[in-house]
């Protein structure tokens, strides 16, 4: 028996487009400009251009037509259903006034962002999958962030690790490559970086039994989708003490290493910056690695743009034995303290939920600062080394620990905004912990080498709110908690800080929230359909501001949903997208 994903393709994909014949809607698409390489460095206000509105990952919009006073008055202007189930995880794009929204399963959306028309829709065709592949299929269902602009087109990375360039006017493919071999379990769930007339993008899949020792971050070109360089974050030959870190194990026994949020760009310095994910197997009592650092899983890196050479690293957890990455993304901010541009990078970076800030010319270690409750990382020397708990460490097989977070807590795939209004980066938080058992198990074709039995998610001791939204103060020496909202419900979407002075964010509740950048207060909130998923963003066509709001099925919701059992999630799937502006006669 096999499970359809879409339709049996085993050869090269066959593109199923639709269009809209609609007249108003085509004259959009006539209007179409190309997203050049300096609309990319210096993107326009009106635009939505990358997954995090920048090549520094701020998450920020530059509108203030919704601000403080008038964020009261925003209502439905209209809403779309996405085109299929899924872990919704989405960023919508938007560009002259079009938006393109990507959905699991490699669909593709153009819509009209006034109206919300659609305009066309790509499907990409999948290949079927042995039912017995599990984890595999479920990559297909957990695509994050997966389009991005360039030129004329829209480049998708598809569950079947292939890169795709469609034409932006009428959805057809312009070209397609086959970057690693979707049968060995490679795929894409996340977006491309468009850097350096580049596609980089980073691969996933490398916790299945057959991928083993290769996790890459790769550039194409692109025009042609041609392979320029990769950087393997398992194997790297140039750097001795990276291959000492895994002990005996030997490259072809190394999982992991996923690098699972796209990175950020600086192109002064020539760098795009990656955070990588855990090892595989979990515990190191399965994988072998004794007490090595595992290297570079669970760490910074930042490459050369040109070349793919690694410049430098830093480790933000060691020794990880409880699936506590720390891939997600990284924040390039810039601060003029006495004539002196500090250009740091800043995160909280994985799912113990310690913010850092490193300085991203050099990689190092500035300074650190605790959120959520954590157990696993005891103490973080000024030089910026990072020591585990070895108590929670487990030596045999069956043996359970307690570790906060959890697989499911701390900070998660939900990204963090800066706002350079306040010099202030907002970051939504689970309290969660959880029992990690290290198992014997097989390592069979499609699925993860885990090797691990997670106990049920559980608040801390002494909590009762699952969801945190933080504000840390930043400055190159340290950050300071600047306000915190907690409530019952987990966050479950990321974060957007906009110039109008508002911070907007989501939770299993059900809630779309405005928060005021400087209090914490709540100024305005929403109850929609599903919870609130993907990333908000902001755009403006035609001098109106507004607000895209993604909602949909989301492990985060599911996962610790038993933390606040007063607010029933949905039984259907709801992945939609509303969009808000102001009443007309408020603006």
């Amino acid at each position: 028996m096999t499970l359809n994903i879409r339709k049996t393709i085993l050869a090269a994909s066959i593109a199923l487009v639709s269009f809209a014949p609609l007249a108003s809607a085509q004259s959009v698409l006539d209007n179409y400009s190309p997203v050049t390489a300096d609309l990319l460095a210096n993107p326009p206000k009106s635009d939505w251009l990358f997954w995090r509105g920048n090549y520094a990952n701020h998450g920020f919009s530059q509108l203030d037509q919704i601000n403080k006073d008038t964020v009261k008055d925003l209502e439905l202007a209209w809403a779309w259903p996405m085109a299929d189930v899924g872990i919704q995880e989405t960023v919508p794009l938007i560009h002259d006034g079009v938006m393109f929204l990507q959905t699991s399963n490699g669909i593709v959306e153009a819509l009209d962002a006034k109206t919300g028309d659609l305009l066309w829709t790509y499907r990409h065709v999948l290949p079927e999958l042995p039912a017995s592949w599990s984890y595999q299929a479920n990559q297909a269902r957990r695509q994050k962030n997966s389009i991005a602009l360039a030129g004329d087109k829209v480049i998708l990375t598809t569950p079947d690790a292939k890169l795709v360039a469609l034409e932006a006017k009428t959805g057809k493919v312009a070209w397609e490559k086959q970057v690693l071999d979707w049968q060995k379990g490679y795929s894409y769930t996340i977006g491309a970086l468009i850097a350096d007339n580049k596609i980089i993008s980073a691969i996933s899949g490398c916790s299945i039994a057959g991928t083993a020792g290769g996790c890459y971050i790769m550039a194409h070109d692109l025009e042609t989708g041609e392979e320029i360089w990769r950087f393997n974050t398992l194997d790297d030959p140039k750097n001795p003490k990276q291959g000492e870190s895994w002990g005996e194990v030997p490259p072809e026994n190394r999982w992991g290493g996923t690098p699972w949020a796209t990175g950020a760009y600086d192109p002064e310095l020539g760098l795009t910056f990656w955070g990588v994910g855990m090892p595989g197997p979990y515990a190191e009592l399965i994988r072998g690695s004794g007490e090595g650092e595992v290297l570079y899983t669970n760490a910074t890196i930042a490459l050369d743009v040109k070349t793919g050479e690694l410049k430098w690293y830093y480790q933000h957890l060691p020794r990880d034995n409880w699936d506590l990455d720390s891939p997600f993304e990284r924040v390039l901010v810039d601060q003029e303290i006495d004539g002196k541009v500090h250009k740091l990078l800043i995160s909280v970076p994985g799912k113990n939920g310690i913010a850092f800030a490193l300085d991203r010319e050099t990689g190092k270690y500035l300074w650190s600062k605790e959120t959520v409750k954590q157990n696993v990382v005891s103490k973080i020397d000024e030089d910026g080394t990072v020591h585990i708990n070895e108590e929670l460490v487990p030596t045999a097989v069956g043996q359970p620990v307690l570790a906060c977070t959890s697989v499911s807590g701390g900070k998660l795939w939900q990204a963090g905004a800066y706002s350079p209004l306040t010099q202030t980066f907002y970051v939504p938080l689970t309290e969660a912990c959880n029992e990690v058992t290290p198992t014997q198990s097989e390592f069979t074709a499609g699925n993860a080498v885990g090797s691990v039995k997670f106990g049920p998610r559980v608040l801390p001791e002494g909590i009762d709110q699952a969801g945190l939204f933080e504000a840390l103060s930043i400055t190159p020496t340290a950050g300071d908690h600047k306000w915190q909202h907690r409530q019952r419900p987990t966050p479950t979407s990321s974060v957007l800080a906009t110039a109008g002075g508002l911070v907007f964010g989501g939770d299993a509740g059900r809630y779309i929230k405005a928060f005021d950048q400087e209090t914490g207060e709540v100024l305005w909130q929403q109850r929609l359909n599903a919870p609130i998923g993907g990333s908000p963003v902001s755009y403006e066509v035609d001098g109106e501001q507004y607000l895209v709001v993604p909602t949909g099925y989301s492990n985060s919701a599911s996962s610790i949903s038993s933390a606040f059992p007063e607010v029933p999630l949905p039984n259907g799937n709801g992945n939609s997208i509303f969009v808000f502006k102001l009443k007309q006669n408020a603006q």
